[in-house]
């Protein structure tokens, strides 16, 4: 209940930062007597689509940190951390990144990686995970997670959210207007955006919201074969990925915060596929047998 106010918190601080740098410059004053003003608007919705999605990003480890309970590996205290932290150093020079930071967490099979480049990341995996499958599973698990940072996944990741956050932050505040100027039609001493408006916003915001996570879950099931492939590339075979992935399958996937699911090496698949941050395990072993 701690990590999940805490996520709450910082994502409300975040939209309130950025409402007062668009009021400090005025970016928010873009519906005047005259209409929209449709490049201050497009301002406005890059400032809030973008600069939400990045602050995320350069607060990612942090948030991770908090909302899984993940426990940096500073010091190895024993032989499962201590092969954990060096398989991750191997994996990362072969790679040719910075080391990244490596953690454990507590709950069923999963791990992930995040950060905000790939230079400075997070590899995480729970004890689910380490003490469910052979280390030869693990190496891969991990190797994938190391291709997503060497890809720079999550910087991707980070700009296809912030187009799509940008265009619906544009497009609710347009259709806001259209529908608004109707209502008022009629009444020609009414001034200022009215109820109609408000309210269309609030409902648009979903609806191209849900839209655009559709494109956004898309991006983020590519990038899983991407990284598939990239674990093979670095362990020398795709044999072990694939094994790693059937082991995976015949789990139970422990979901992670709304904020890491796309990030997780598995997630549980929602209601509808499109809505999936991962493809289905039996078309990423297909697509990995297929390299060879």
């Amino acid at each position: 209940m701690k990590r999940t106010l805490l996520l709450i918190g910082t994502n409300i601080a975040i939209m309130v930062v950025l409402g007062i740098f668009v009021s400090i410059f005025g970016l928010n004053r873009f519906m005047s007597a005259n209409g929209l003003n449709l490049p201050m608007l497009l301002m406005f919705a890059a400032v809030m689509g973008f600069g939400g999605a990045f602050i995320s990003l350069a607060m990612s480890k942090t948030m991770a940190k908090w909302s899984t309970g993940a426990q940096i590996i500073a010091q190895p205290r024993n032989a499962d951390e201590q092969w954990l932290f060096d398989t991750v150093a191997k994996l990362a020079q072969r790679a040719q990144i910075a080391m990244p930071e490596v953690a454990i967490y507590e709950g069923e099979p999963n791990a992930f990686a995040t950060g905000p480049s790939k230079n400075n990341s997070l590899v995480a995996v729970s004890t689910g995970l380490l003490y469910s499958m052979t280390h030869r599973e693990i190496e891969a698990v991990l190797a994938h997670e190391v291709a997503h940072v060497k890809n720079g996944d999550m910087v991707t990741l980070t700009l296809i959210q912030g187009v799509v956050n940008t265009f619906v932050f544009f497009f609710a505040r347009i259709v806001g207007y259209l529908v608004d100027s109707f209502l008022k039609r009629d009444n020609e001493e009414s001034s200022g955006p009215g109820i109609g408006y408000y309210i269309t916003v609030v409902v648009c915001d979903i609806v191209f919201g849900i839209l655009a996570s559709v494109i956004v879950m898309y991006f983020s099931r590519q990038r899983e074969f991407r990284a598939d492939a990239g674990a093979a590339q670095l362990l020398g075979e795709s044999a072990p990925m694939v094994d790693a992935l059937r082991r995976l399958g015949g789990m139970e996937p422990n979901a992670l915060p709304s904020n890491m699911a796309s990030s997780g090496i598995a997630d549980k698949a929602g209601w509808s596929a499109m809505f999936s941050s991962h493809p289905p395990m039996a078309d990423r072993i297909a697509a990995l047998q297929a390299l060879r």
